[in-house]
């Protein structure tokens, strides 16, 4: 089972296209057709689990905590909408919004290094189908009866447990501000940052005010030069203290339908930290507001930069989704094939990642090769992506594999046959 692990992650560094999203077939002497059924039979085996499969991605997270951070290890988490509107075959696609808005429901969790917001791992998965949830943490279907933030709490959960040598810092946008589950979250000892709305209402100096009256009472400092959208602009940080003592609405309903009263709950101290951004024009362009209950040690401004980080996990889905695998296009036509296959995508990202961070001169030589492998015309801006080096490693896997199994001359021969011309002087 290795050696065929080993191999289809090889043939998922491939960076495919929309009209042929599946893998491709090394040059090994066997036909295309025997590829793509040993891919149906790997992903058809009851005995290959997803926690199998998960099992790598594991060892890297553990490896990458100890070596490819610095004191905590960031966790992205977030949903992302699997559109398989004319997959018809596929029995178990979830209609989630309107009638053609049908597929499945993609949860995932993103190690991300606090040393310098490198994407590292993504140890964790769950695809909601119509049927119920496959989870990289479980063997069997389980059931989708439960909203999105009770289901974290368990996603976060698993991850405590996984064995990491430093601290977690889970890092949500604005679905997490809930403050019944941040004060679960705080009472497990999790450490969390959140982005919230401007109008939940915190107590601060003694008085109930929305954040936004908060922030306009705080000394704002010019932090740090930043791009956006491709453009010159300037952070500014404030930050304080603040507490939750709001009662938590929650979404359940009783017996007869009603639902919920407000609950309350204790105290929350917790940090605000707010972030605007001034375009060259000095016009406000972009404002976050920002709880966290990781200790004061870590400055407001090493906060600001976290939550920025949080931007890999919208960069990793288009990653899996467009940029790379095509994961809408598949056509594998059940949940657990699809879930197996998107893991096994995962450890073929995780190669891509560590190339995009290694050091030295070989390995700036390595990625430089790789890009010119994959034929792509890069902005000089961003010689390297992630895109281009999945797609190089996957002609140098399969040139190795070339030349495994056809001689030099074989080659030639194949060359003048199909481009007669290509040697002639003009």
């Amino acid at each position: 089972m290795k050696r065929r692990y080993e191999n289809l992650v090889a043939a998922h560094s491939n960076c495919t296209q929309k009209l042929a999203a599946g893998v491709k077939a090394m040059p090994d002497g066997n036909k295309a057709f025997a590829h793509t059924q040993a891919l149906w039979r790997f992903l058809a085996n009851e005995r290959i689990t997803p926690v199998e499969l998960s099992a790598p991605l594991w060892g890297v997270a553990r490896e990458e905590a100890r070596d490819g951070c610095d004191r905590h290890v960031l966790c992205a988490h977030d949903w992302s909408r699997i559109n398989y509107g004319t997959h018809t075959s596929k029995k178990e696609r979830l209609q989630m919004s309107h009638a053609t808005d049908v597929g499945y429901e993609l949860q995932s969790s993103l190690l991300v290094s606090d040393r310098d917001g490198a994407p590292l791992v993504a140890p964790v998965q769950n695809l909601v189908t119509a049927t119920g949830v496959w989870q990289s943490r479980a063997a069997q279907i389980q059931p989708d009866d439960r909203p999105h933030l009770d289901e974290l709490t368990e996603r976060m959960a698993h991850l405590e447990a996984g064995g990491l040598d430093k601290p977690l810092v889970h890092i949500v946008d604005r679905e997490a501000d809930s403050v019944a589950h941040l004060r679960t979250w705080s009472q497990h000892g999790w450490q969390w940052l959140v982005r919230v709305k401007e109008g939940s209402r915190v107590c601060y100096e003694g008085r109930d005010l929305k954040l936004s009256d908060v922030a306009a009472q705080l000394p704002f400092s010019r932090e740090r030069d930043v791009m956006r959208q491709g453009k010159p602009a300037a952070q500014w940080l404030a930050s304080t203290a603040v507490v939750l003592t709001r009662k938590a609405k929650p979404k359940r309903c009783d017996a007869h339908g009603k639902r919920a009263l407000p609950e309350a709950g204790e105290a929350l101290s917790v940090r605000l930290v707010v972030s605007r951004i001034y375009d060259a024009e000095d016009r406000l362009v972009a404002q976050w507001y920002l709880l966290t209950n990781v200790a004061d040690g870590v400055p407001g401004e090493r906060i600001a930069l976290w939550y920025y980080y949080r931007w890999q996990i919208e960069s990793y889905f288009k990653l899996i989704k467009e940029a790379g695998h095509q994961l809408e296009s598949w056509e594998q036509e059940t949940g657990p094939a699809i879930l197996k296959r998107l893991l096994i995508a995962g450890q073929a990202c995780v190669l891509a990642w560590r190339l995009m961070r290694a050091e030295g001169e070989f390995a700036e030589r390595t990625r430089e090769f790789l890009v010119r492998l994959a034929g792509r015309q890069m902005k000089r801006t961003r010689p390297v992506t992630a895109p281009a080096l999945l797609d190089g490693m996957f002609k140098l896997f399969a040139m190795l594999e070339t030349l495994k199994h056809y001689s030099l001359a074989d080659l030639e021969k194949f060359a003048d046959f199909a481009f007669p011309q290509r040697n002639t002087t003009p």
